[in-house]
């Protein structure tokens, strides 16, 4: 086994989004007269899909016809807001470098909604990553925890799963790679941190807290599992 291939989340691992997406959630809903949520509880509610980030936002017992309508909102509010306040972590752009230095290859795998995936790795990261997939059920892909869209990233690549690692910060990431049979690395750093990891399954030595420190991780691992 040779791991040549980093697969990652984008919110809360590789982009800090959490301010632009609190002030979406909070547009849209005050579109509706709806009650603004903290962002605290906007943080908490984030990882499954815009989808279910606002069916958590919404009132309770709101109309599933109303809550597409604030879904359809948000959508087209973070369209053109979605870089105000978003900024890759520090030390990850250079991490990243580093990596790409080494002939890693690095793809982006996200619930984020495919466009702005798309949009925000060419912003941030296409000098090292060239692949970017996000959430398309209309095209049949199913959001992680599936792992279709892990699949998609590594045909892309032309890797398989066993030169593969994930890095992501949620529960639905460590259940992805889970799904996918690929080792899970678990950012402390993003929207849950190094308890809720440890909580959900992560090993205390596969949880990372410093972006920085993501590719001397990366070396030491492949150093103690390649055979």
């Amino acid at each position: 086994m040779k791991y040549s291939t980093l697969l990652f989340d984008l919110d809360g691992t590789l982009l800090d989004t959490l301010t632009d997406l609190y002030l979406a959630v909070n547009h849209a809903l005050t579109e509706f007269h709806f009650p603004q949520r903290s962002q605290e509880e906007v943080r908490m509610f984030v990882g499954n899909g815009v989808k279910k980030l606002i069916e958590r936002a919404v009132p309770p017992m709101t109309p599933e016809d109303v809550t597409a309508q604030v879904l359809a909102e948000f959508r087209s509010y973070y369209a053109e807001h979605s870089r105000l306040h978003t900024a890759p972590y520090d030390g990850i752009l250079l991490s990243l470098y580093a990596l790409h230095e080494k002939g890693w290859k690095m793809a982006v795998v996200s619930n984020k909604f495919d466009a702005a995936v798309k949009e925000l790795n060419a912003e941030y990261f296409s000098d090292y990553i060239p692949v970017a997939i996000g959430e398309n059920e209309a095209a049949g892909r199913r959001k992680k925890p599936a792992p279709d869209s892990l699949f998609d990233a590594m045909a892309e690549l032309g890797v398989t799963k066993d030169e593969c690692l994930y890095v992501g910060d949620s529960d639905v990431d460590i259940e992805t790679a889970k799904n996918a049979g690929i080792p899970c690395i678990g950012c402390a750093w993003g929207f849950r941190g190094r308890e809720f990891l440890a909580e959900h399954g992560l090993d205390d030595d596969m949880i990372l807290d410093e972006p920085a420190r993501l590719y001397a991780f990366v070396q030491a691992y492949c150093k103690e599992h390649e055979g």
